[in-house]
């Protein structure tokens, strides 16, 4: 289904909706570049910048264009407009 779509999240190891954002992307035929920001502060210096000063995870990322956390995902699932992202090709920073 998806062909060109660039998704990353920023997540940790132990954080339930981290899960469930990674779960819903591959359902979608995405498997999103995980960037662990337990494991890197600089990671959650650069999230906390490309996220708008958003320090919760996951924060995900779809062709540079910031998304949000699950309950934002799950929202543009629900409303059909996460299929059209992850439709696009796209580089992009996030």
């Amino acid at each position: 289904m998806v062909k060109g779509a660039v998704v990353r999240m920023y997540a940790t190891g132990t954080c339930p909706y981290c899960r469930r954002a990674e779960a819903l992307l591959c359902s979608k035929g995405v498997t999103p570049e995980i960037l662990r920001v337990d494991r890197d502060p600089a990671l959650r210096q650069s999230m906390l910048k490309l996220a708008h000063g958003r320090h919760t995870v996951p924060q995900v990322f779809i062709n540079g264009r910031h998304v949000g956390g699950y309950d934002d995902l799950a929202a543009l699932d629900r409303r059909g407009a996460l299929d059209a992202l992850l439709q696009e090709d796209g580089q992009g920073d996030g």
